[in-house]
Order: structure tokens, then sequence, then C-alpha cells
């Protein structure tokens, strides 16, 4: 049978994976707004894309309740990710006209690496990781998701799951997918600065990828393209203060986990709550890494979970007859988000202890319960870690320099220390003025 034509079923205890791969025209071209025509560049790529748990990836926003402050923030990972695999072509593009040997299957295990380096985000993207399954990260699921697939497609994955894994002997692909000067963030610095209107995002993409290079078998960037690497860290830095960690979306996203907390902590006392069959699982039970892989249909109950299960539920818990759940639920649908105070420092035990008397006396809350209201935490800002994958910079003559030891600005060097606040949120209404 031709392998236009080729149908393959795949069974896990009562679930059943069903594959169709007769397709008149695999060679399709998307219009991306961010990097104009994106081509997909064989069957196996197309399959993929066109595969349920790939398509999943339309129904994740790529930035979480980031469009609370910045409507235009609509954008999936789905985007994301055709966006990133388009930037790694142009990369291995660039490498190989400088006379880097890649072969066309490492190419293609790049691409393939890049392309499926987040399906394994859950629902609202970072918000939610780690809420509703516990040891493992958005990174461990989609190894899984590729592990998976690789079976179906009988070992096609092989060199993108090295790859992925860093396993694979040119390391330098690896730094393209996850590096601190990866294709990943090339993407989703400008994809993210271009639906929020945030310019200060907007970086040198192209420059950067054409100043690639190869040095001591890691990724690298040719000198004469430093300026534009200084652009990408302080970059990075900014759209962590103006957009990720902007007080209004860090009160949405932990108004989110709270949600989900307590779903689960009612769940698993026995309420009953409106849920789809995914989501239900997920709140009902304790699932751990072991579980995903002692268990396949896990994965695939997983697979099943998007941002619609979550505020499906969430619009349907406004009126249930917990007023925690309902409360918190009611916050994120109507927007009527808790305040958030930031400061370099750790806020004192009275203040937090002060709001809590005040909202038990409003509210009637108790200790436990004035947790899922009134919460403090911290977030740090790493625009670059030179411990980790250095920037590598390197002259005429082959020298490779630290980017933060080659740049002739401060900046570079300042922005390599961790920035760490602090921060406390509440209701609005418990502070006098704050209404």
């Amino acid at each position: 049978m031709p392998d236009a034509q080729r149908k393959f079923t795949v069974s896990y205890t009562n679930l059943t994976i069903f594959v169709n791969h007769f397709t008149p025209n695999k060679r399709k071209i998307i219009n991306d707004p961010l990097h104009g025509f994106i081509t997909i560049p064989d069957e196996l790529t197309f399959d993929i894309i066109e595969h349920r748990y790939f398509q999943r990836l339309r129904r994740i926003k790529q930035l979480g309740l980031t469009s609370m402050v910045y409507p235009g923030a609509l954008h999936t990972r789905f985007h994301h990710a055709l966006g990133a695999m388009h930037l790694m072509r142009q990369s291995i593009e660039t490498l190989r006209l400088k006379g880097f040997p890649i072969s066309e299957v490492e190419a293609r295990g790049a691409s393939l690496a890049i392309l499926l380096h987040d399906i394994g985000h859950g629902p609202y993207s970072h918000a939610l990781e780690n809420c509703l399954v516990y040891g493992l990260n958005h990174e461990d699921i989609s190894g899984l998701f590729m592990q998976r697939l690789n079976e179906h497609l009988k070992g096609e994955l092989d060199t993108a799951i090295r790859i992925f894994n860093d396993t694979y002997p040119l390391r330098f692909l690896h730094q393209l997918v996850s590096g601190q000067l990866d294709v990943d963030r090339l993407d989703y610095l400008m994809r993210d600065s271009f639906f929020t209107g945030v310019s200060e995002g907007v970086i040198s993409t192209d420059r950067i990828i054409k100043m690639l290079t190869v040095a001591g078998e890691e990724l690298a960037v040719e000198e004469k393209g430093i300026y534009s690497v200084e652009k990408f860290v302080v970059a990075r830095r900014l759209m962590y203060w103006q957009v990720y960690y902007h007080k209004t979306v860090l009160a949405a996203e932990y108004t989110l986990v709270n949600v989900l907390r307590r779903a689960k902590y009612l769940s698993e006392n026995g309420a009953a709550l409106f849920a789809s069959p995914a989501l239900a699982f997920f709140l009902a039970n304790h699932i751990t890494a072991d579980d995903f892989r002692l268990d396949p249909n896990v994965l695939e109950l997983f697979s099943q979970l998007d941002d619609f299960d979550i505020f499906s539920a969430i619009k349907v818990w406004t009126g249930h007859q917990d007023k925690v759940l309902s409360e918190l639920s009611k916050a994120l649908v109507y927007r009527t988000l808790p305040r958030v105070e930031l400061r370099s420092e750790p806020f004192e035990a009275e203040y937090t202890e002060s709001l809590k008397r005040n909202l038990k006396e409003r509210m009637g809350f108790n200790e436990e319960e004035s947790g899922y209201f009134i919460f403090t935490g911290s977030i740090a800002n790493d625009a670059y870690i030179p411990f980790r994958d250095k920037i590598n910079i390197v002259d005429k003559k082959g020298n490779i320099t630290d980017i933060a030891s080659a740049s002739d600005q401060l900046n570079v060097a300042i922005l390599s220390k961790t920035v760490t606040k602090y921060f406390i949120s509440y209701p609005k209404e418990l502070v006098s003025g704050n209404g």
C-alpha cells in the first residue's frame, strides 16, 4: 500500500488512536503575521502538524491570561511552534552556507525537535504548570508526546528526540532548540512583542541568525553581531518586567492557580464539580510522573486538556455553592482581579495577617480559606545566566568570549545578575481607596 494511503490504529486499553495519512497535497504554505510565508518542508512534518496532539496547541494561548492586560495577546502555542520551526530552518541554512556540514537527517531532526518542543504545555501555558500534574514540567511531557509519536512513526523521530534531549553529537543543534540564544526565544520575543504591542521586545532576529556560527562544537555569534545580541538580552529583561511579570498578569495567573487548587481540594474530597472528562480526571487524582509512565491513558487524557476545558468550567463554578471557588471564579470571569504590590524586600508577616483579619471580618473566611485570596511570593528576572550555556562571541582571530565580557556596554554585565522582587496579592476592597 502506498505511503500516501497508509492508515494505522494503535490501541491503549479502551482508547483508540486513529491517524489517516491520506492527503492529496502535503506541501503547504502558511501565512504567518510575523515571518510571512512559512513552508511545510516535507510530508512527515505535515503529518505531525495535522496530528491531534499538535493541533491541540491551537487551543492553548501562548501568554496565558496576559490578554487581560494586553487585549491583542491571543496568539497560541501553535503559532509559536511554527514560527520557531521557520527560524530553525533559516539557522540551519546559515550554518550550511558557512561550511558546517549538517545532513538532511540532522536538519529535519532539529526542525522537528523545535516544532514539538512545546507540545507538552498544559492549559494556559506556564500558568498551570505543576498545578494539575506533579513532578513533571512541560518539557518532560513534550518528551513523552514525542516518544508516543515516534512509536506511531516507527522511529522517524529518533534524531529529533536525541537533539531535544541533548544526546546528539552535534550539540549546537540542541542549543538552537534550548539555549540562551535559541530560536524558541527569538520567536517568542518577537511574537509576544508583536501581539502585545510592547515595542521593547523588538529584536533583530534576521541579523542574529545571519551572524550565527559554530566554535569549539558550540553555538556562537560572529563578533560583528554583538550589538544585536546585546539588544536581545536587554529586550528579554524588559519583556519580563513589562509583560510576563506585569502586576495584573500576576494577579490573573495566581488567581487561576488558586481556582484550580480549590477545585482539586473539593474534588478530592468528594464534591460535585462541573468539568470535562479529562479535567475531572486530573482534578480527582494526584497525577505524578509515575502515572504517565505506568498508564498510557494518562497522556491521552492530558492531550484532551486545553484552555477551553478550564475556562468553561470556571464560568460554571461562578455559581458553585463553595464560596471560595465561586468568588475566585468570578474574579477571573468578570475581571475583578486582586491588587498586587511589588517591592525589593519580603513583606512583613504582620501586614499579611492584618489583611487576613480584614478579609475574615468582611467575608467570613477562615485562615485556610483566606490563603486563596491573600498570598505572597517572589519573581526572579534572569535575562542572561552566565553559568548556563553561554552566548559565545567569536572574533576574527577565532577567540571565543562570553557576551557579558565581550560587550563594550555595561548592559549585559548588569543584566547577568538576577533581580528578585517580592509580591503580595489581596482583594482590592481590603484597603481603603483601592476599590
